[in-house]
Formats: structure tokens, C-alpha cells, sequence
């Protein structure tokens, strides 16, 4: 099992996000956060798409007040904290509430306070942001140590994936960017959409991204979320959980300084248990 952090050490904040609505963000953003959480690893998620979340819905939970209610002064953070599947701590967002879409800057402040709070107790706190390149998109952004760049092989998706880069790169020029890709039938078509992705940012931006794998086109995603459950605990074998485990050891295991991409033990202890599965999801 992986080693838990010290009770002072910080989570380490993870932005998933998507410049195409529709291209399964949340659904990675929940299977990843479970997967780390099997890992033994302290896992929050933040639905950030405040104005129309939906983690609690693909999860079937129904908390009773949410993020717009800390916002506005009315609740503390642990008035509205529910927990997850595997332990993971779930911040749900509003929906339906348009106010919600454009936070102001005394909000903002009372929103940076109680994810500060949150990551005294966790070991990583994923932030699923809305799609797009809003200023809460942008915001979120800013504050995650790494944003992960979720991608379909639609030329659409790869092209807004791009335009998200673009602006997030002129915003933050050193913001460690990473991709997944989302829906691919094997290793070769993620990678040939990644390789798209890549080269326009390299010749344009002049900067690199990661490559975090990809997530197989599995039907029993879909069987998972009409159900309310994610695929990593419905079917944990499955080609698509094989692949959200894969993810999550490489996020788990990158080093805060240098970046480097390494695979994190499986929460029975086996690195190559882990290391079997990337040839199928790498």
C-alpha cells in the first residue's frame, strides 16, 4: 500500500478538464478518484462545474447543500462534504443555479478558504471543472498543481483541447499540462490522437504535454452511469477499469519537483501487478 502523507503534509491538486463538453471529464474524474483511493491514497473531488455539477448524480448521491451554499457565506465545508464510494470525499456543486457560473471575488475568496481547509486531510484533491474556457474554468485551472486535458478522438474535441491549452498556456506559461484520451478502441488510435494534439502544441505554443494514457471504448461505461456507480467498482476488470487504474498510478505517482512519471504500487502492493495492465492502456 502506498504510504499515506504526513498529517502536515498538503494534497496535491489535480485540475480534469475538457475544452469539448461531452467527452466523459467526469466520468474520468470519479473513476480516477476511486482507483487512487484503492490505492490506500486520501482522495477528495471538487465538482467544479458549479452552475451544473454532476458527480453526485453519476455517483447516486443526493447531498442535501452544496458548494453555491459555502460561496454565499450560508454553510462551512464540512456542512456540505459527502462521501464517496472507497472513502473519497465529495464537494458537490449546485445545479441550475446560473449565479453560480460567474463567481465574484468575494466568493472566489470564500471558495480558495474552504479548499485550503479540504487539503489538510486529503492526499489529492480533484478539481472536474466545467468544459470550456470560462474565467471558474480558468480560475481552477490556475490553482491545480497539474491539469489533466481529457480528449475524444472527435477532431472537435482535439481541436478545443488545443484552444484550452493555448489559453492556459498564456495564462501560465510553466503549468504542467497533461493528457487523456477518451473512448479509443486500442493504444494506437489514443496515440494518434495525442500525437495530433502534441505537435500543434509543440509547434505553436513551443511547450510539450504529458501523455497519461488513454481510457478503452468499453459499452459497460455506459451500463456503470445508468446504474449511478462507477465502472471501477460495478466491473472492476473491465477494459475500461483496467485503463482508470492505469491513470490514476501515473498521477499517483508523479513527484512534485521533477515531474517524472513513474507507476505507484496497487493497493496490494505490486508495482508489476500494476505495470501488466500498460501495454492494454499506455
Amino acid at each position: 500500500m502506498r504510504p499515506r502523507k504526513a498529517a502536515t503534509a498538503r494534497a496535491t491538486v489535480l485540475a480534469i478538464t475538457s475544452g469539448k463538453g461531452g467527452v466523459g471529464k467526469t466520468n474520468v474524474t470519479i473513476n480516477v478518484a476511486i482507483a487512487m483511493a484503492r490505492l490506500g491514497l486520501r482522495v477528495g473531488v471538487l465538482d467544479a462545474d458549479f452552475g451544473l455539477g454532476n458527480v453526485d448524480v453519476l455517483l447516486g448521491i443526493a447531498p442535501v447543500a452544496h458548494v453555491g451554499h459555502v460561496v454565499a457565506g450560508e454553510k462551512q465545508l464540512r456542512d456540505i462534504v459527502v462521501r464517496g464510494p472507497h472513502g473519497i470525499t465529495i464537494i458537490p456543486a449546485s445545479s441550475g443555479l446560473q449565479s453560480m457560473t460567474s463567481l465574484t471575488g468575494v466568493q472566489r475568496d470564500r471558495l480558495l478558504a474552504a479548499l485550503d481547509l479540504a487539503c489538510r486531510d486529503l492526499d489529492f484533491l480533484l478539481i472536474d471543472t466545467a468544459a470550456g474556457i470560462s474565467d471558474n474554468v480558468m480560475d481552477m485551472l490556475k490553482l491545480a498543481e497539474r491539469v489533466v486535458v481529457v480528449t475524444s478522438l472527435e477532431p472537435s474535441a482535439i481541436v478545443d483541447a488545443y484552444a484550452l491549452t493555448k489559453v492556459l498556456t498564456g495564462a501560465d506559461a510553466h503549468k504542467d499540462i497533461g493528457v487523456v484520451v477518451n473512448g479509443a478502441r486500442n493504444a494506437e488510435e489514443a496515440g494518434l490522437a495525442f500525437r495530433q494534439l502534441e505537435t500543434a502544441t509543440r509547434r505553436f505554443l513551443k511547450r510539450s504535454v504529458s501523455y497519461y494514457g488513454h481510457i478503452a471504448d468499453d459499452p459497460a461505461v455506459r451500463d456503470s452511469m445508468l446504474v449511478q456507480r462507477a465502472i471501477v467498482d460495478v466491473l472492476p476488470q473491465s477494459p475500461a477499469s483496467r485503463c482508470y487504474r492505469i491513470v490514476a498510478s501515473r498521477l499517483a505517482g508523479l513527484g512534485p519537483a521533477q515531474g517524472g512519471l513513474r507507476l505507484a504500487p496497487r493497493a496490494d502492493g505490486s508495482v508489476a501487478a500494476a505495470a501488466e495492465e500498460v501495454s492494454q492502456c499506455a
